[in-house]
């Protein structure tokens, strides 16, 4: 039924509470994993008309490391258990991005765990996995984390 699952990780362990779940669905389909993290660059307002990264290349450079680090230890953990997966690290806004990669790599499932904010925190930071829900084409897991 499965052949991958997109797995978005930001590298918090509210994020990795999905991680039980998409092991599981694995295990029993021989799916792959397609551990995701998305670096999104803050921007700065130039002028009314430009926007530019207010982070240095090297600092970017530097982040994705930490975070192709960080995934990789998580595949090492998964792989140790007979799971398949891949990394990917991709720049952009959160929401679109996890769309347009989950087209991309042609994903039976998208397997993420909320953050569960509420009130104020969720209309100031927005919803990513409301985002998703509205906007998405395939299968969703979600598990609150």
């Amino acid at each position: 039924m499965y052949k991958k699952i997109l797995v978005p990780m930001d590298g918090s362990a509210r994020a990795e509470a999905i991680l039980p779940h998409v092991e599981g669905l694995a295990a029993c389909t021989g799916a792959t994993l397609l551990l995701l993290h998305i670096i999104d660059p803050p921007l700065t307002l130039v002028s009314p008309y430009d926007v530019m990264p207010s982070l240095s290349m090297e600092d970017l450079q530097e982040q994705k490391r930490q975070v192709e680090s960080y995934l990789e230890t998580v595949q090492k953990r998964l792989q140790g258990k007979g799971i398949t997966t891949e990394c990917l690290t991709e720049y952009g806004a959160v929401v679109t991005t996890i769309i347009e990669i989950a087209v991309r790599e042609n994903v039976d499932l998208i397997a993420m765990a909320s953050h569960g904010r509420t009130g104020l925190s969720r209309v100031f930071y927005g919803s990513v996995a409301a985002g998703i829900l509205h906007q998405v084409d395939r299968p969703l897991l979600l598990v609150r984390a």
